[in-house]
């Protein structure tokens, strides 16, 4: 009997598939592109031709982000978005922070500057990556989108003081075994380690360095510009470093960052936890979150003759942070369970004062140059909406007020132990209306109450299943929907 061959079934789809030094390359080519500032509608022209050209190409991946910094993802038909890139619309009522139903329709504008190819392995094949603005119905900026915030004001800054904002971010995490391990943990009560090795120790092969490994590929072919990845301190807790960008690019990494984590740890079978405290008695996880301003490549925030040598524009930011260090506590802390890792006896930030050395402090004073002079902003918590952050941090730095407090950068200040209190904090300031607005400010604060008091008053010392349950970075819909 004759047999009959059928064709493999990739070989059919042909959609795009790339190695992964040819994706570095057109990444990297992207990055500097969005680096040199290169005309928006040149950028959209080039990129609707490639898309137009590249045949293997199926669909694009629309990503934006709510209000609490949760990501989200439209795959949009690639052959559809060609003839409707400039009227794409989606229903705002469904995503948390935006809009009530009776206004429920919002507008995506591609970003064509933040475009990623990232690889089919992770990805899926055949498709691209790129960045949305959220629009309002009548084509306005969306005030709900605070990417669309922080970019107004990195443009703004650029086109009246010639100033570029620049940050990078580290950021930890821990490995869990198990699939969903934050979703099942009301169920489980417990999370467990894939690793007990501890800082900078992993030895080559064990899982938590094979994740390692994995995401920096990733990074590196996405155009991360990797620098160095570890395990950290706390056992299966990771950090993987990568270079300086523009303010918000460097935000939209850590959506891609935190993304890829997931991505990687579901496809060996684990999760990757951005909780800022998933496990009591050991080291939570941050966010330090580097900033500088430069002008015409010159580093503002270098002076060798400067205190700490920083200048005297640089101390002048970190003076209006620590002066507004309480009001903006809730945007860089936007979670019950961050508050945990607020805790001193884990070298926790939770002191609102200036130091080069003292790891306690709110903002820190690294030891660098001409090149590297930098501000660090060690009270971030991982699960913090990344434009929020950068949003608040440089508004702040640049435009708030300084305090007339005798030693503003020693005095003994604190950080809230708790999500109420920061809550009223952020309620009460009217440095906080200044940067949100009225209406995003309040929606904002229910939003956080709303998760507050689904969970205990008091933390106690062992983590609550709702601190998880409903924490607005685990992905469980259905839960969601019971509120």
């Amino acid at each position: 009997m004759m047999s009959i061959e059928t064709p493999n079934s990739n070989d059919l789809r042909d959609f795009l598939t790339l190695s992964y030094s040819k994706l570095e390359d057109l990444n990297l080519a992207a990055k500097q592109q969005r680096k040199e500032r290169v005309a928006a509608h040149q950028l959209q022209e080039e990129r609707l031709r490639y898309l137009t050209d590249e045949k293997r190409i199926k669909a694009v991946t629309v990503l934006f982000s709510d209000l609490e910094g949760r990501l989200h993802m439209l795959d949009y038909d690639k052959k559809f978005l060609l003839g409707s890139y400039d009227n794409l619309t989606f229903d705002g009522s469904s995503i948390r922070g935006f809009t009530p139903q009776r206004e429920s329709d919002l507008r995506l504008a591609l970003d064509w500057g933040a475009f990623f190819w990232g690889p089919a392995d992770i990805f899926g094949p055949g498709k691209v990556l790129v960045f949305g603005d959220v629009l309002a119905r009548d084509g306005s900026p969306f005030e709900g989108d605070v990417r669309g915030k922080l970019k107004k004001l990195s443009n703004d800054c650029y086109a009246t003081e010639g100033y570029t904002l620049n940050a990078a971010n580290e950021i930890e995490g821990f490995l869990f075994k198990g699939l969903d391990a934050e979703r099942r943990y009301h169920e489980t009560g417990k999370f467990e380690y894939v690793n007990t090795g501890g800082y900078y120790h992993s030895l080559p092969g064990d899982p938590l360095r094979e994740f390692i490994d994995t995401v920096a590929e990733v990074q590196r072919s996405m155009g991360f510009q990797n620098e160095k990845d570890h395990p950290e301190v706390a056992p299966s807790q990771f950090e993987i470093n990568y270079g300086y960008g523009e303010v918000v690019a460097a935000a939209d990494q850590i959506q891609l960052y935190k993304l890829i984590c997931r991505q990687v740890a579901t496809r060996l079978g684990m999760t990757a936890s951005f909780l800022p405290k998933p496990v009591v008695g050991v080291n939570g996880s941050g966010m330090h979150t580097n900033v500088s301003v430069s002008k015409n490549g010159k580093n503002l925030f270098w002076e060798p003759k400067g205190q700490e040598q920083l200048s005297a524009f640089g101390w002048k930011f970190v003076d209006r942070v620590l002066t507004h260090g309480n009001d903006i506590c809730l945007m860089l802390n936007s979670s019950v369970n961050a508050y945990r890792r607020l805790d001193p006896h884990f070298e926790a930030p939770n002191q609102i004062k200036a130091s080069p050395t003292d790891r306690g402090s709110m903002v820190r004073i690294p030891i660098g140059n001409e090149r590297s002079m930098r501000v660090e902003i060690r009270s971030v918590a991982p699960d913090a909406n990344p434009y929020m952050v950068m949003y608040s941090i440089f508004k702040t730095g640049l435009e708030g007020e300084t305090a007339k407090i005798e030693n503003l950068r020693q005095a003994e200040r604190y950080l809230p132990d708790n999500i109420y209190t920061a809550i009223e904090n952020f309620r009460k300031a009217d440095w906080t209306t200044k940067l949100l607005g009225a209406e995003v400010k309040g929606r904002y604060a229910d939003l956080k109450q709303a998760s507050a008091d689904r969970c205990a008053r008091l933390l106690g010392t062992f983590v609550k299943a709702p601190e998880v349950q409903y924490h607005h970075d685990v992905y469980n819909q259905f839960l969601w929907n019971l509120f």
